[in-house]
């Protein structure tokens, strides 16, 4: 009886021992599988710091490249030899709004060629007309930051003709479309009316 006692007792001390020793080698186990864990993600930290993230560039664009364009033009002020006229304010005289409409083709990002036509609304003596339509091509020169350089020769199918040195600047670039804002000063000639110059601001949208 006391030999089986005996016995009961090892048994029972080998399997705590076996149970503590278990557990402990869970335990270790773990240990190592967090261990092992911190590593890996260490390393991929590591790798990933490593890879280059830089953004691709922009694809080139391929010239020749045709856009098209839109947009609405206010004449502000006309000098001839005899009279300043303030085109834009001049409500009781009339009034006229231009939508230039074009198409730019582009060669490089240096060099363009542009094709406008532009009907212009003229109000006065309680009604409004079209009152003359405006085709002025001209070259391109395109400077960085979204400067661009256009003489324009201008024929008006009112009789008048000459020449328009325009600056225009593109403000908002999206793959869409691009906004852009203009000033220019137009020289007109003929049609019996003295020599003048003018002052305009256009704002327009070009699609690409």
């Amino acid at each position: 009886m006391k030999n089986q006692k005996t016995d009961t007792a090892v048994t029972l001390h080998i399997s705590s021992l076996n149970y503590k020793s278990c557990k402990l080698s869970i335990t270790q186990l773990i240990k190592k599988g967090v261990i092992l864990s911190l590593l890996i993600t260490l390393l991929s930290i590591g790798a990933f710091a490593q890879t280059d993230i830089t953004p691709a560039s922009p694809p080139k664009t391929i010239y020749p490249k045709t856009v098209g364009y839109f947009s609405f033009i206010l004449p502000i002020v006309t000098i001839n030899k005899s009279e300043t006229t303030n085109d834009f304010s001049n409500f009781n005289n009339g009034f006229s709004i231009g939508f230039p409409v074009g198409m730019n083709i582009l060669y490089s990002d240096k060099f363009g060629f542009s094709f406008e036509f532009t009907p212009t609304i003229e109000s006065g003596s309680g009604s409004t007309k079209t009152s003359k339509i405006l085709f002025d091509p001209g070259p391109m020169f395109r400077f960085t930051n979204g400067w661009t350089f256009i003489p324009r020769l201008a024929f008006e199918t009112a009789g008048r003709y000459g020449f328009t040195p325009v600056i225009n600047k593109t403000i908002v670039r999206t793959k869409a479309f691009n906004l852009f804002i203009a000033a220019s000063a137009p020289v007109r000639f003929g049609n019996s009316e003295l020599p003048s110059i003018g002052g305009n601001f256009q704002f327009g949208i070009t699609l690409n």
